[in-house]
């Protein structure tokens, strides 16, 4: 489902990603871990088509997102990590205009999402915390019911019960053959939910595996406190 191979992106003289390889598949719930600034934001966009590689390749769904973002954006649940709408919109309004750009009917499915989420659709932007903007991303992610999940920090702000509630809903999406590609702070999340799991270290990636061989918690801070290899 995804496809990076020898991925480098930089800006400038800044680094983003170096030399990254990855592969994700089909049915699978991916962890992809690391500190701010480690990567896994610039490695998400371009799956994505936001940004484009220096060098090396990433395609999605086998669509190569260099050249065929569009494919790529209309066939995935992308949710970036930045929660920003127009602020004078109501919620629903949002939910619904992402449905319309896909040309899709989502009014039962935004509807059963916004009451797991407990998202009132008729308050406006400007009048929602940051859980509840980020809750109204995960209803955009998710309406349309698609085969690949792509989701930039996914849980940030939101607090326990609504977490509980999206990994309930996600679950249930995987267990019917969606694939899911996530990045978190949240170890436990990831060794809880996601089947693999990568650790990306200052643009690199440090180590690959299915969570039931990784430690999660452990073998990151082995290699973020220096341990690794002792």
């Amino acid at each position: 489902m995804i496809q990076i191979d020898h991925l480098t992106k930089t800006y400038g003289r800044a680094r983003g990603v170096t030399d990254l390889t990855l592969h994700v598949p089909e049915g699978c719930c991916f962890g992809f871990i690391g500190p701010n600034g480690a990567g896994k934001s610039t490695t998400i966009r371009t799956l994505v088509g936001l940004l484009s590689p220096t060098a090396g390749s990433a395609r999605v769904l086998g669509l190569d997102c260099a050249r065929e973002k569009e494919k790529i954006l209309a066939q995935v649940g992308y949710m970036p990590s930045e929660a920003m709408f127009y602020p004078e919109m109501r919620a629903g309004e949002v939910i619904r205009l992402s449905a319309r750009l896909r040309r899709r009917d989502c009014s039962a499915q935004a509807e059963t999402l916004c009451q797991a989420l407990d998202l009132d659709p008729r308050k406006r932007v400007r009048e929602l915390s940051l859980g509840n903007r980020k809750k109204v991303s995960i209803v955009c992610a998710m309406q349309h019911r698609p085969r690949l999940y792509i989701l930039d920090e996914p849980t940030s702000g939101l607090d326990p019960l609504v977490q509980r509630a999206f990994w309930a809903e996600l679950e249930t999406r995987q267990k019917e053959g969606a694939t899911v590609f996530l990045s978190s702070h949240v170890l436990y999340e990831v060794q809880r939910y996601c089947g693999r799991a990568a650790i990306l270290r200052e643009g690199r990636l440090v180590v690959e595996g299915t969570t039931a061989e990784l430690d999660i918690e452990n073998k990151f801070f082995d290699y973020y406190e220096g341990r690794a290899g002792q």
